[in-house]
């Protein structure tokens, strides 16, 4: 960690530029204790690199490779920040850090650092929650509905183009105008289907339509999304975003851990996830300015998973939400391998960084370091050589001071967490999930009436109808066809008494025998007698 090649500056710590960096981390107020400053590749105790607790809301990005510490630096802050009241949400993308929620190790190494950077070390856990993406691995499901969610965000997970998002957006319209709820997958396959089917197309014509071939998109893109198990994601009870910021009873900041090892092989879905996480806490949280310190610190680690292959939109969305939610009290925090990772929009927000060792084996690695060191205060190290130097634990750091400045470069070397440095065994973590008072109430679905069930129970009486109309047309059909042919059938043949009876022999012997009758009635009623011959 060498100073600068300009034989003016002294090599005495005490003066000079290390005395200049050191008092530009001399707060007044809260602050966090970030470690010791590196000067001439000698550790200063006596020189302490803090942050101001009251900045921790302008947000932040930890940058490295691999291996250098970048998961213990998010530890060390999170701690930090829970002990001063303050709630703290973590994504543990490889399962590591729920280890925060234990006390840490006493062993050699922890001790030598500690010497290092004038700690004080004691072991100490964080009062902690542990979640886990819909039920998926351990933890207390978090479940959105896909309303909430919303058609930029389902876009981008379900990688769509700019057309189809915005026939997304059209019918996401259509349902919240027709109050068709769009709980789960599901209910969003239901309406797509029936907006494309002959009873549904009429409903879009007035605002644009929507076309067969896009609806089948994004039929296909649902369908391989639910065979990655998306479907246990959204759903109800939708998950509060308010319950982050707790504290504890004994007034401690509560670590909200989201377990994501179980999903890491889908890292779009848990980015995107994540997005609407701090989405939601901003469209729900008042305006409140500055404040002595923050609601809630957020921690998106593999950041660039968030923003590859994004869409103009999703970035737009994820600019804004960084640049205002501030106001809100949010302080956000990108935990990524170099700075390139984030969009030069989103990176501008951010004011508080601690860069990480960097690595320059290849042509492209050496770009993104001059890249890198481009982004920071002019400075008396040889950033670009001090980058590729720097040992675990060790980065070089640049905060927001107390009225808003950027503090001075500093080489640091990283204190250590007092928390436990890996994870919690499986057991422990299963118990810790079950006792909190949050499991009863998020970790069984429910399944009510939405936009699938109504969907469905429409069609189901229009086909009854549509049977019933066509079962009566047909019985009118057989019954006109019955009444034809019986008029149009030929008489049947009479019989051999009918013929008898309608022969003229016989109504002429019917004639004489009934006027032969006729007579004998006559003459037996007036007494006359039949004349003799």
């Amino acid at each position: 960690m060498s100073p600068s090649t300009d034989p003016a500056v002294p090599a005495d710590p005490a003066d000079g530029p290390a005395a200049q960096i050191a008092a530009g981390y001399a707060f007044t107020g809260p602050a966090l204790d970030l470690g010791a400053l590196l000067w001439d590749g000698a550790c200063l105790p006596e020189r302490q690199i803090r942050i101001p607790l009251s900045m921790l809301n302008r947000h932040g990005l930890v940058a490295g490779a691999t291996g250098t510490g970048k998961t213990k630096t998010l530890q060390l802050i999170a701690e930090q920040l829970s002990a001063n009241g303050v709630p703290v949400f973590l994504a543990d993308i490889k399962g590591d850090v729920s280890g925060i929620s234990a006390p840490g190790t006493d062993d050699e190494k922890v001790r030598e650092r500690a010497a290092d950077v004038a700690q004080d070390w004691r072991p100490a856990g964080c009062p902690g929650e542990f979640y886990s993406l819909g039920g998926i691995g351990t933890g207390i499901p978090l479940r959105a509905t896909v309303t909430s969610f919303g058609p930029v965000l389902m876009s981008k997970v379900l990688q769509l183009n700019q057309t189809q998002e915005q026939s997304l957006g059209l019918i996401f319209h259509y349902a919240d105008t027709k109050g068709l709820e769009l709980i789960d997958l599901k209910d969003l396959r239901a309406v797509v289907a029936f907006l494309v089917s002959d009873q549904g197309k009429p409903e879009l014509k007035g605002i644009g339509g929507l076309s067969t071939v896009t609806a089948g998109v994004i039929l296909r893109a649902l369908t391989a999304f639910e065979q990655q198990g998306a479907d246990a994601f959204f759903g109800e009870p939708e998950f509060d975003t308010d319950e982050f910021l707790r504290t504890a009873a004994d007034g401690r900041g509560l670590v909200s851990v989201l377990e994501l090892p179980a999903v890491q092989e889908r890292p779009q879905l848990f980015s995107t996830f994540l997005m609407w996480l701090l989405a939601d806490l901003y469209a729900g949280l008042p305006e409140v300015g500055d404040l002595e310190r923050p609601k809630l610190v957020f921690f998106f680690d593999e950041a660039h998973l968030l923003f590859n292959g994004a869409s103009k939109a999703f970035l737009d969305s994820i600019t804004q939400t960084v640049r205002l939610i501030r106001s809100k009290g949010i302080g956000v925090f990108f935990v990524t391998q170099t700075p390139k990772d984030v969009p030069a929009d989103v990176l501008a927000q951010l004011g508080n960084r601690v860069q990480h060792a960097l690595r320059a084996f290849t042509p492209d690695d050496a770009k993104a370091l001059k890249a890198t060191v481009k982004t920071f205060p002019n400075s008396p190290y040889d950033l670009e050589e001090l980058l590729t130097r720097l040992g675990t634990g060790e980065a070089v750091v640049t905060v927001l001071s107390e009225n808003g400045a950027p503090t001075p470069v500093a080489a640091t070397r990283l204190r250590a967490p007092q928390s436990l440095m890996g994870p919690l065994d499986a057991a422990a973590l299963d118990r810790a999930v079950k006792a909190s008072l949050l499991y009863s109430r998020y970790a069984e679905p429910v399944d009510r009436e939405s936009a699938y069930e109504k969907i469905s129970a429409e069609q189901a009486a229009a086909e009854a109808e549509a049977e019933a109309a066509a079962a009566a047309a047909e019985a009118e059909k057989q019954a006109k066809a019955a009444e034809k042919a019986a008029r149009s059938a030929p008489k049947p043949d009479p019989s051999l008494a009918q013929q008898v009876v309608g022969s003229g022999l016989f109504r002429s012997l019917a004639r004489s025998v009934g006027t032969q009758l006729g007579r004998e009635i006559s003459r037996s009623l007036f007494g006359t007698a039949r004349r003799r011959r």
